[in-house]
Formats: C-alpha cells, structure tokens, sequence
C-alpha cells in the first residue's frame, strides 16, 4: 500500500502516556515487537490528535479534510537486517471521520474505527473524549496547561520526554487480517511540546485489568502540541510467520510514514 505523501496541520495532540511494567505491556505486544524499556518501564499511550487541511501534498490546502482521531500506542522496539529499530505499535486506531473509517485498510495504511467525539478546549483547558461506535472502544481526557512535568515522571524534563516522542516517529498497526503491520511516519516541520496537567483520564483499554492488573500501569506525565505543519509518509509493512517470527522487513526509505 503506497500513497503520495500526505500533507496537514496538526490543529490540536495530546499525548497521555503511561509507565506501564514490561511484563504486563508484553502480553498485548504481537511479535517482532518488544517494549522499549525507560527506566524500567515501558511506555504507552493515548494520541488525540485533531487533523486539518489533510490532502496529498500536490494538492492546495482548501481541498484538505479534517478529523478528530484517537490512537492507543505502546513505544517499542525491534530487529532487523542486524539492527535494533524503535517505533509504535499502534493495536488501535478511531476516527470521527466516516471516509477515513472506510478508507483506513484499504486506500491508506492503518484500519481504523468509527467513533463519536466530543471535544471541549479553550487555550488553556482542554476535554477529549471518544467513543467507538462499535462499543469496544473508550477514552476521555481533560487537563490543562502546565508549566512542568509531574513531579513523579520517569522523565527528567520537558526536553527528554520531547525527544523520545519526536524520534518514535514510524508507527506499525495492524492490516484487516491481523497478520500484517501497517507503516507509517510521522514527519513534523515544527516540533513543539508543552505539558499538560491531567485532571481526569479514562480508557477502555488501560482501565481493563483483565489486561493490566492493578499497580502495572500509571500515568506518567502527558504533553500538547498545537499548530504542527506535518507529512505521512508511508512504509512498507512487516509480516510475521505463525511461529511469530518476522519472516519479512522491508522498511522503503523511499517514500514518507506515520507514528
């Protein structure tokens, strides 16, 4: 699945990220992927990420869209042609836009899931939630504008949680049959982050303790960003064997992806 390079402005992400021990994040990560391990933890997370003005990069901006979109990332790492690379796994993807429901698996790389949002923000308070219409999928956030981190942070500053985020560009989900990940690349003109403090965050699927047992997952800090001129680019998608070992790597530098 190959696409010309996509163009947008990120109007509005927050990422809320949690520490979360290996064990519990490995048993949800598919193989060749494996947690990549700060300080102990790996980390994961929730993307909210309003997008506007998205087109083909050819085209002028007045013919873009715009959506609210939601992602579940878990940071991570993996082998290939004798290298360690790190990235995203993304389980799931919802998106307030019914084109991008139906095209995401088949004209754009990442299936993704309908969903109702509902977003209330000024400049310095912000409410996301989302709801998949499906039932299977919920989340919702409301923080406000911050001047550091949490005091708790397995993050020194704003600078290093910045860096780890902005070089976990290339993210991976799963293709309509499951045995296939999707890539895409994140490419940002003008990264910029600022914290954010969160008064109240919910999700269905961090919240799940069939999956995480209580104590393995907690929010660790969460960041905004706002007026990002951006490019997907895509890449080549992984293939695992049903022993679970990767049996094909073939990351093409040759056209632009997605986190």
């Amino acid at each position: 699945m190959r696409l010309p390079v996509i163009r947008g402005v990120i109007d509005r992400r927050i990422l809320a990220n949690f520490r979360v021990t290996p064990e519990a994040i490995s048993r949800v990560l598919p193989p060749p992927f494996r947690p990549q391990v700060v300080d102990g933890f790996a980390i994961a997370g929730i993307c909210l990420i309003r997008l506007q003005r998205v087109r083909p990069s050819f085209l002028p901006p007045f013919v873009g869209i715009s959506s609210e979109n939601a992602a579940h990332r878990i940071a991570v790492e993996w082998d290939a042609g004798g290298q360690t690379r790190t990235g995203v796994y993304i389980p799931r993807r919802d998106t307030s836009s019914r084109l991008n429901a139906w095209a995401g698996g088949r004209v754009f790389p990442g299936v993704h899931h309908h969903a109702r949002c509902d977003v209330e923000e000024d400049e310095q308070h912000f409410r996301v939630a989302m709801q998949s219409h499906d039932g299977s999928a919920k989340l919702s956030v409301q923080g406000q504008i911050a001047a550091t981190l949490p005091a708790d942070s397995i993050f020194p500053s704003v600078d290093a949680v910045s860096r780890f985020f902005e070089s976990g560009s290339l993210g991976y989900s799963p293709d309509s049959t499951g045995r296939r990940f999707d890539g895409l690349e994140l490419r940002c003109v003008n990264w910029s982050v600022e914290p954010l403090a969160i008064e109240r965050i919910e999700s269905s699927f961090f919240d799940d303790l069939q999956v995480f047992p209580a104590g393995s997952v907690t929010l660790d800090n969460a960041l905004l960003m706002r007026g990002i001129d951006h490019q997907w680019h895509t890449r080549d998608s992984l293939c695992c064997d049903v022993a679970g070992e990767q049996d094909a790597d073939r990351q093409g530098m040759s056209a632009p992806s997605h986190r």
